[in-house]
């Protein structure tokens, strides 16, 4: 995910870059992370991140919950940031990762 190191790197630190990035990896791409999201009921909220239009806020309780607790504790663990921590940095940078990857409002080519 180089593309997002570059989109990223400037404006947010390493440990919520890390999460993110590791986040999206896992999960197959932005394309993975949308689909979970609608699993959850939260589809709307993802797809609005990569339309043009405006960001849907999504709050750490919403991440906790489509995520659930062993998910949150095994990003946690791998990436070495408090359990607590992990849902708010996914809530306040997910969307502008998935936004600022997506700009013309598609998701990227599968490679």
């Amino acid at each position: 995910m180089g593309l997002l190191d570059g989109i990223l790197g400037g404006v947010i630190g390493a440990e919520a870059l890390s999460l993110v990035k590791g986040y999206i990896d896992k999960h197959g791409g932005i394309e993975g992370v949308v689909a979970e999201f609608e699993k959850t009921g939260l589809g709307q909220q993802a797809k609005s991140w990569i339309s043009t239009g405006p960001n849907l806020p999504i709050t750490s309780e919403q991440i906790q919950q489509a995520l659930g607790s062993e998910k949150v504790k095994e990003l946690a663990a791998k990436f070495g940031i408090p359990v607590d921590k992990v849902a708010d940095l996914l809530a306040q940078y997910l969307p502008t990762a998935i936004d600022k990857a997506t700009p013309e409002g598609k998701l990227p080519p599968t490679q």
